[in-house]
């Protein structure tokens, strides 16, 4: 259905925005009103008065819907729950800290009328410091010479979603949900709108470079075997590496005089270091996949709901 009486679900994970909320409320509620939409908030945990924020304008706006979890569950699962609770023909996701341009959705809804199933916002420049550039430029760098699922390049969640692709990725079963992968994997047709990535309105980022690079290891090990079949390159290569110090050593002990033998102990100190570290990280790279088995067949459910408002708990 891609004519006017379409419903537009725009679904926005916080955690912690109180001083982002009431702008976001001040610039994106103008340009969705000539929609019939509904606005999904999925508190992910928030110790600040976001809560109160949202129940406030959900009192007087019934289209303004807020489902809270117990505790921090991941904003991954913050939008899982939002595409399982959405009603919507087209779905739209956004962070809360206005970096998400909402001036940017009537060009990604009249892309999705077109017929593409999947619109991503690209971010083409970004005003942000040098250390934040650089680790997204790796984060996408290292998903995609690993993954053997292409990402796109400089796009987050910020996209719009057919009704289609979220059923889709509700029917999925596993519980690593890297959705930027799982919208990839599907094959959907796609187009791009672009934007220049702001800094935050305010507060700070919930995103650091120790949660990028789990975020970057969810990705790969979701999406991809290379890792291991790394590991098993680096044991041959350190087989290949031993059997030739061993072969080194022997000549020299059959051929040359007792000075030109390598005594003491550094050149072992730096032996145990080196296959030790290359164990480590071999054992290390299947320990990840091992746990992903291991949260796969514990079968819990992805969040918990502590409570809503102007929706029902009826998927």
């Amino acid at each position: 259905m891609k004519n006017d009486t379409f419903l537009l679900t725009i679904i926005i994970a916080i955690y912690n925005e109180e001083e982002s909320i009431p702008l976001l409320f001040k610039e994106l509620l103008p340009r969705i009103e000539k929609y019939n939409y509904e606005l999904i908030f999925v508190n992910d945990g928030s110790r600040d008065r976001s809560e109160e924020l949202i129940l406030e304008a959900a009192k007087t706006n019934k289209r303004i819907k807020y489902v809270a979890f117990t505790r921090n569950f991941s904003q991954q699962m913050a939008f899982t729950a939002g595409y399982e609770f959405a009603r919507g023909d087209a779905i739209i996701t956004m962070d809360a800290d206005l970096q998400d341009p909402p001036e940017l959705i009537d060009e990604m809804i009249a892309k999705w009328k077109e017929g593409y199933k999947i619109v991503y916002a690209q971010r083409k420049k970004r005003d942000e410091g040098f250390f934040k550039r650089e680790t997204a430029r790796f984060f996408y760098g290292m998903i995609n010479s690993l993954s053997e699922v292409p990402i796109p390049q400089n796009v987050g969640d910020f996209r719009l979603l057919d009704r289609e692709v979220v059923q889709f990725l509700n029917n999925l079963p596993e519980s690593s949900r890297f959705l930027r992968g799982l919208v990839a994997w599907g094959g959907y047709s796609e187009a791009y709108v672009y934007f220049t990535r702001k800094e935050r309105v305010a507060g700070e980022t919930h995103y650091p470079l120790s949660k990028m690079i789990n975020l970057a290891l969810a990705g790969i090990t979701s999406f991809s075997t290379r890792p291991l079949k790394l590991a098993t390159y680096m044991g041959f290569f350190c087989s290949v590496l031993g059997f030739l110090g061993s072969f080194y050593a022997i000549i020299i002990r059959l051929f040359l005089p007792p000075e030109h033998w390598v005594t003491g102990w550094a050149a072992l100190f730096t032996a145990i270091m080196f296959f030790g570290g290359v164990q480590l990280i071999t054992i290390g790279i299947i320990g990840e996949y091992i746990g992903k088995i291991y949260h796969q067949v514990q079968a819990r459910p992805f969040f918990l709901v502590r409570r809503t408002q102007n929706i029902s708990l009826e998927k």
